[in-house]
């Protein structure tokens, strides 16, 4: 069973899912099991303003100071190339410069050193990418740079530490787990050490004092467990507490298969992070939050729009934003807010 849907999501990426596929993963999202009811957990979704472009699924998103930038991705007919940037003051988004390379999803990208970055993806013509482009938020404007210069991949993951930009992983044909780093001043890319832990596509990452982690994805048709923090002086990964039922201990006796998924996304507030949306077996709303101080994970109220993969998330004023996505029949425009600490209010959906 998981590697059948490991493989449907593979093939809705390249843009191919079948009504027969479409009706399997309903099937298995309706049968995924919740760890505990909503009513015993924290954290508050809210409705927020639409995205104002089509609904879509493996966009990308960066973010330059306080301004987040969305665009890309795959609307369920063609890949898309309009870009919009979110006043988080207003609620509202404005469209900036269409990305003047090949319209594509499951593309990789990140913000640095005052610039947006984009590569990678898929075409839909069965051609993955490589080519990389900047984006210029005062020119409004994007310059071609350097091609990436490992392999032509999809679902690949970044961060960015000290205003260099990182990507890991991916699929090329097969799964990858080696690590880039480029430069924007000089524009040029330098491989570091690769990940210590599986292969794997569709992971997330994030970054904290100084420090990157990686966690989540998939690899062979299983949802993987272990869980690493990366550290750029020293160009070597720490392995993590995993994220299942690994040990005697009790504080991993909730983890589970609940925390396993690909193709999720995953946010910083404060010393925590927050990880939600996803597939595994079917699409999921479970949300979990990390503490980076102590290596502990516990769940918080789930997604509360409809469960969905492939969505974006980012976070503005100290508070989560997830928007776009989709499940095997929609993709979606809507956008809700997180607030960890607050009761569930259903009012405000």
């Amino acid at each position: 069973m998981t590697i059948m849907t490991t493989f449907f999501s593979t093939v809705s990426k390249l843009g191919k899912l079948t009504i027969a596929s479409a009706f399997i993963a309903f099937s298995f999202s309706s049968c995924v099991k919740n760890t505990s009811s909503d009513s015993t957990l924290v954290g508050n979704w809210v409705r927020s303003f639409e995205f104002e472009g089509v609904g879509r699924t493996e966009a990308v998103s960066f973010t330059i100071g306080t301004v987040t930038y969305v665009g890309g991705g795959y609307d369920g007919t063609k890949r898309l190339q309009d870009f919009w940037k979110f006043d988080g003051a207003t609620g509202t988004w404005t469209r900036v410069a269409d990305f003047p390379g090949t319209a594509r999803n499951s593309a990789f990208a990140f913000g640095a050193n005052g610039k947006g970055y984009v590569g990678g993806g898929y075409d839909g013509d069965d051609n993955k990418l490589k080519d990389f482009w900047e984006y210029n938020p005062t020119t409004n404007a994007w310059t071609q740079k350097n091609d990436f210069l490992g392999t032509a991949r999809i679902g690949a993951t970044t961060f960015v530490l000290n205003d260099k930009g990182y990507v890991c992983g991916g699929y090329d044909g097969s799964y990858l787990k080696d690590l880039w780093m480029y430069d924007p001043l000089s524009d040029e890319w330098i491989q570091r050490a690769s990940l210590a832990g599986s292969k794997r596509m569709d992971a997330v990452a994030f970054t904290y004092n100084n420090n990157a982690y990686v966690v989540t994805g998939v690899n062979n048709g299983s949802y993987l467990a272990d869980f690493w923090s990366y550290n750029p002086s020293s160009n070597s990964w720490t392995q993590k507490r995993s994220i299942s039922d690994a040990t005697d201990s009790s504080f991993d006796d909730d983890y589970s298969e609940y925390i396993k998924r690909s193709n999720a996304v995953i946010f910083v507030i404060g010393s925590k992070a927050y990880l939600t949306t996803g597939t595994r077996n079917g699409i999921i709303s479970s949300t979990w939050e990390y503490d980076i101080t102590t290596d502990l994970w516990k769940e918080k109220t789930a997604f509360e729009g409809s469960s969905r993969e492939g969505a974006v998330s980012f976070v503005w004023n100290g508070v989560g934003y997830v928007l776009t996505g989709s499940n095997s029949t929609y993709r979606y425009d809507d956008m809700f807010l997180f607030h960890p600490d607050d009761e569930v209010n259903t009012k405000d959906n």
